[in-house]
């Protein structure tokens, strides 16, 4: 059984959808858009589409003094510089989202960590998409490099405190998911 598989549990079988058949309905760089047509629980025929895309990772760097390194990056769907955490998706070179978030962190902030330590993997949208998060947290990082953009990325690197990111959280100005997320993730479980 893998991380992502899950079982059924009692009467699972008659929540299922009998998928009929799949076609791309949409593909460019990052993700496609899939269309099924699928047997309901009812007997029922529907047509459904879900957007497809890559594992990622998310990162929560620590710097040795304990602040946090975000970034703000221009976020084109919603119009606006977003601030948030390093992220971004496991690439066919990377061996596990280990390496992948070692990767990305590189790349997006210019830091180093000394540690890396898998905080959890969840599926953040799952009623529309496959899209499948592992978050980590980094420890001790040091600005040893040059980021090393995508093409598509404008990231500014920063460092906040921990507790300052929990109150943009709460006043609803830290509006990233995959960042709010992980910052209300560690704040619940840093202490076990």
């Amino acid at each position: 059984m893998t991380d992502r598989d899950v079982a059924d549990g009692p009467n699972g079988e008659d929540l299922a959808w009998e998928t009929l058949a799949t076609e791309t309905a949409y593909t460019c760089d990052g993700f496609d858009i899939f269309n099924q047509s699928v047997r309901l629980p009812d007997g029922t025929t529907a047509e459904f589409d879900y957007l497809s895309e890559s594992e990622a990772v998310v990162i929560l760097p620590f710097t040795p003094d304990g602040d946090v390194v975000v970034i703000d990056e221009w976020r084109q769907p919603v119009e606006r510089v977003n601030r948030g955490l390093p992220a971004g998706s496991i690439e066919p070179e990377d061996d596990d989202p280990t390496a992948a978030a070692h990767r990305e962190l590189v790349e997006e902030t210019g830091h180093e960590a000394g540690a890396m330590e898998h905080l959890t993997s969840v599926e953040p949208a799952n009623g529309f998409a496959d899209s499948y998060f592992h978050y980590f947290v980094a420890h001790d990082c040091e600005p040893t490099a040059e980021q090393r953009l995508d093409d598509n990325e404008s990231i500014r690197v920063d460092t906040a405190s921990f507790d300052d990111l929990v109150e943009s959280v709460r006043t609803g100005d830290l509006q990233d998911g995959r960042s709010a997320f992980a910052v209300l993730y560690y704040a619940l479980f840093e202490d076990e």
